[in-house]
């Protein structure tokens, strides 16, 4: 019997990699994309048409409103900071991060994994090219695991040793991207942006596009993503 995954799916680069790494290694892969207010929402379209193009077993949509709780750009009307210095990015908790974001989006995968039958969640975080998120740290990741297997009867009676996968957890832009180009990922599918025009189209000057732009410049490639404007992507 196939073993079941879940994976969390935001329909960007690295969700879709990390989807993408699930799949080749035989899981029946099960998505699950959040619409939390991020002012980001076609990205919500992008995860559907990755997960229609991976042919995941099922792909969640979950609703709910951290705009209640605003402290972040990516949830309020803050400015989303622009041509900020690649090396500054790791440095400090920058406006974007939203409060205990992958903590709440673990949490509801936990409990899906839980009715599923499911030992693994898969989340796309990276610890090298990041910016700054605490949450996006491996231990960050262990102690969440750790918990998630008191936290739960699964657990607690010993039917369900949770596993958090994270894949691209010590790997470059570049070698994600490398990665996903090997296992067939189409990139011009996903929507990594953090203040995209509503027609989906990238901005090119967030710390998230120029991260991307700077995986693929590194591979010697182009972005297949839509920016505005267009000459905004480098050769």
């Amino acid at each position: 019997m196939t073993e079941k995954a879940i994976v969390l799916l935001s329909g960007g680069l690295d969700s879709t990699t990390t989807l993408a790494i699930a799949l080749s290694e035989g899981y029946e892969a099960h998505a699950i994309t959040f619409r939390y207010g991020q002012r980001h929402e076609v990205e919500i379209e992008a995860a559907r048409r990755v997960a229609r193009a991976f042919g995941a077993a099922e792909h969640m949509l979950v609703d709910f409103d951290l705009r209640q709780f605003a402290g972040s750009a990516l949830t309020s009307n803050l400015e989303v900071p622009k041509d900020r210095p690649l090396a500054s990015m790791a440095d400090g908790i920058p406006v974007t991060y939203v409060p205990a974001r992958n903590t709440i989006f673990l949490s509801f995968a936990l409990a899906w994994a839980e009715v599923l039958g499911s030992a693994t969640i898969f989340i796309g975080v990276n610890a090298l090219d990041y910016s700054g998120y605490p949450d996006c740290r491996p231990e960050y990741l262990r102690a969440y695991e750790q918990m998630a297997r008191l936290a739960t009867r699964a657990g607690v009676e010993g039917q369900q040793g949770l596993r958090i996968r994270a894949p691209l957890l010590e790997m470059s832009k570049a070698e994600i991207i490398q990665r996903g180009l090997a296992l067939g990922v189409d990139y011009s599918l996903t929507l990594t942006c953090y203040d995209p025009s509503p027609d989906g189209k990238s901005c090119g000057h967030c710390d998230a596009c120029l991260l991307r732009l700077k995986g693929f410049a590194e591979n010697g490639l182009r972005d297949p993503a839509a920016y505005q404007p267009a000459d905004r992507i480098p050769a």
